[in-house]
């Protein structure tokens, strides 16, 4: 029997994992929030269903899903998959969710794995605390497994420090202890659908990569692949005057990113281990 998998927000991140389900054989549907594209991902083959977090999706949308997974970012409403559309849930016997290791908090640097607590204070970490505890109730009240994917910074094609080079928009930053986590697309969809196979209870999984490394050291390697010089480093007490809040905001909390539970539980064999295998494979790719 073909398996149906249903994703809430075929984005980056879901229609990856869109495109690698349907390599293995399973139907795949999903949601995007505007009818163009929602024609052009049907010209992909893939079904598309507009829904934009108001309005709860028709049971035939759904279908006779056996699977889900959640990619769509909370608000302050909370999660739209669960506010709308949580009678369908329930009807689902796998839930996967994908959050953030933001809900780790800052720890100055320090690895984090599963067990560690969660200190965050971001409000954006704090509203996928929120709807990791929704997902995990309907999971109690439904008996379905629920997996939920903790995820750092997400790259791959057409988003990397490579485009930012290229742009002219990446800056060196020298803040001292600061480290950031990463995850290539590509594995972060390959884990979750390797969580498919798995059944029964709640798990939780840090999807990342080996390396955690400053954006300094990342995008100097970025530069080298494509031949061009390497700008020196701004002094973090000199460049966040001038950055975003929301730029300042990713700088407020350091750690780095076990993944060892990944690999030894679910089996995970990272495609791009580090981010200059993942950085190397889309440079040679864009020529």
């Amino acid at each position: 029997m073909t398996r149906r998998l249903f994703i809430f927000g075929l984005g980056y991140s879901g229609l990856e994992i869109a495109k690698l389900a349907k390599t293995q054989g399973w139907s795949v549907a999903g949601t995007c929030t505007t009818e163009e594209k929602a024609r052009r991902l049907r010209e992909q083959a893939i079904e598309a269903h507009v829904f934009d977090g108001t309005s709860a999706l028709a049971p035939e949308a759904f279908g006779d899903a056996t699977h889900v997974v959640c990619t769509v970012a909370p608000g302050a409403a909370g999660d739209p998959a669960l506010r709308s559309c949580r009678a369908l849930l329930g009807r689902a016997r796998w839930l996967g969710y994908l959050s953030t290791t933001g809900v780790y908090g800052d720890h100055e640097g320090a690895w984090v794995d599963e067990t560690t607590p969660t200190l965050a204070t971001q409000p954006r970490s704090l509203q996928r605390l929120a709807a990791e505890r929704g997902w995990r109730d309907v999971a109690s009240e439904s008996g379905a497994a629920l997996h939920i994917f903790r995820l750092p910074g997400i790259y791959g094609p057409g988003r990397s420090t490579l485009d930012r080079v290229k742009a002219g928009t990446a800056q060196r930053i020298d803040k001292p202890g600061q480290f950031f986590s990463r995850i290539h697309v590509a594995d972060l969809a390959a884990s979750v659908m390797k969580a498919t196979d798995r059944s029964g209870g709640t798990e939780v999984w840090n999807v990342a990569d080996d390396l955690p490394a400053p954006n300094a050291d990342v995008i100097a390697h970025a530069c080298e692949l494509l031949g061009l010089p390497v700008p020196p480093t701004i002094p973090w007490e000199d460049a966040a005057p001038t950055m975003s809040a929301m730029a300042r905001s990713f700088y407020t909390d350091s750690r780095r990113v076990k993944n060892e539970k990944l690999k030894r539980e679910l089996g995970v064999m990272l495609r791009y281990p580090t981010y200059r295998e993942g950085l190397k494979a889309i440079a040679d790719a864009d020529g």
